[in-house]
This record gives C-alpha cells, structure tokens and sequence, in this order.
C-alpha cells in the first residue's frame, strides 16, 4: 500500500492559489480523513516556505524551510507520522481533561521531532 494512501487534496483543489495562513502562496494542500491537514505555502521573492500541519481539534504546527527542495522533502515525511498520531488522539479534540493530559506528550514529540 502506498504510504500516503488517502491523502487527498482539501477541497478539492480549491484552497490552491490562495493566500495561506502564513502569508504565502498555498501551492499544496492534503486532507487525510477530514481530520488531518498538510498545507504547504511558497513565496519564492522572498525565499519562504512553509508547512503547517493539522490535526481537527488539537493541533496547528507551522514549519518554516528556506527551499522548495527541504519543504517537499518535509511535507511527505510529516505524512505518515501525522497519521500516527492523529490515531492515537481522539477524534474532534480532547472530551476530558485526561484525554488533554494524556495527549500532551505525544503532541508535544510530534513538535519537537517536526521543528
């Protein structure tokens, strides 16, 4: 199976050519069981890339690369750890204060592995 099977592109293409959430070009953008999310964003004037990352409900992490190269690089390895994680989360978001201190830890490996 290939390993970013079910990766497809959020709504339907539609985000594409927009400004991103960190103020670049959205170049791609993937959506993974409505819950998961991979938008990469590029300003080649000013030498800008970014990925940010989401999980609905408890995660938005921005990356930010100085090449096209390291970003694409980038944007298929987060894949495959992003849906690690996201199947160890509850889906939407915590449902209790443990939930929330139970994820903390691993939210906080998934940063400090993607920064």
């Amino acid at each position: 199976m290939d390993q970013d099977a079910g990766w497809t592109d959020y709504e339907a293409g539609a985000t594409l050519g927009g400004e991103g959430s960190q103020g670049g070009l959205v170049v791609r953008d993937e959506g993974f069981r409505g819950n998961l999310r991979l938008t990469y964003e590029a300003d080649e004037a000013r030498s800008f890339h970014s990925i940010t990352c989401g999980i609905a409900g408890w995660l938005r992490h921005p990356r930010f690369f100085d090449n096209a190269g390291d970003a694409a690089r980038a944007f298929e390895e987060m894949k495959p750890a992003l849906e690690e994680l996201g199947a160890r989360l509850t889906e939407g978001g915590p449902r209790s204060t443990a939930d929330g201190q139970a994820a903390g830890p691993l939210l906080a490996a998934f940063v400090v592995r993607f920064s």
